[in-house]
């Protein structure tokens, strides 16, 4: 607690699932919290439930509604969580995303723009914190990517080039940031039990759910728990969840052994499709 203590960790996406869970984890330590999402209603609720939890410990607890995926929005969205620069991020959590699946061939191009706001909004808040951290010499960027981000998945042709796109963004700016004494992490988590999944479940393809069907769903607070242990331990990756730890080394040593695992499953799946 005395570690958090006036510490400021700032949320991108944190009105619901993850973001939420995290902005709750860090607040339970003691930090202040301020959450950023586009629906106000859904901030509101939220930022009103994280306060509530932590009546009488002095925390603040703050919200913005902004569109981060902009270059205006982010900017404009930290500007005021930091109260124009007085009151400074020491934690950036970027969350803000969609999870849109479906055929490649038929899926309209803006479910890939769609989900590449969220390898933008990670661009665009990190470039409004970053200078500030570079001149305190101190802070931490931490970018919610996923298991699709290191697993190109059948299905995942929008989500999964995001992904990959925000592994790609974290691995070059942790280099860019080192020497300034500011640290970067990437989580990966496996399919959470959020909003976001409901409605992807909706539009999966039935080889999709075929490859995704034998992993457990996790708990929003497991993935929390795991960023900001991840964080205080300055752990750059973070993959919450024994299978999708497996099936990253099973993929770095054993390309041949995963592409026979997976292209079994699709074709069991279209099998079922009768095609």
């Amino acid at each position: 607690m005395a570690v958090w203590r006036g510490r400021h960790v700032l949320v991108m996406g944190g009105s619901s699932g993850i973001g939420l869970a995290t902005a709750e984890a860090f607040a339970a330590r003691g930090a202040d919290v301020t959450i950023v999402a586009r629906s106000r209603d859904r901030l509101e609720a939220a930022c009103e439930a994280i306060a509530l939890s932590r009546q009488g410990a002095n925390q603040r607890v703050a919200k913005v509604a902004a569109d981060v995926s902009t270059p205006d929005g982010a900017a404009a969205a930290v500007v005021k969580a930091t109260e124009g620069g007085t009151y400074p991020v020491d934690v950036l959590v970027n969350c803000a995303g969609v999870i849109i699946p479906g055929y490649f061939e038929s899926m309209p191009i803006e479910n890939f723009e769609e989900c590449m706001d969220s390898w933008r909004a990670c661009v665009h808040a990190s470039r409004a914190v970053a200078p500030a951290m570079i001149a305190r010499g101190a802070g931490h960027i931490v970018n919610v990517s996923s298991g699709a981000g290191f697993l190109g998945l059948f299905g995942y042709t929008a989500y999964s080039s995001a992904k990959f796109a925000i592994m790609g963004f974290s691995e070059a700016l942790r280099s860019e940031m080192r020497p300034h004494g500011v640290k970067v992490s990437v989580v990966c988590p496996p399919d959470t039990d959020t909003p976001g999944l409901v409605f992807e479940k909706g539009l999966r393809p039935l080889e999709l759910d075929r490859l995704a069907g034998n992993a457990p769903v996790v708990a929003p607070s497991m993935v929390a728990e795991e960023i900001v242990r991840g964080v205080e331990r300055g752990r750059y990756l973070v993959v919450p969840g024994a299978l999708l730890k497996f099936y990253r080394v099973l993929k770095n040593n054993a390309l041949w052994l995963y592409f026979a695992i997976t292209d079994s499953d699709v074709a069991a799946a279209r099998k079922l499709r009768g095609l």
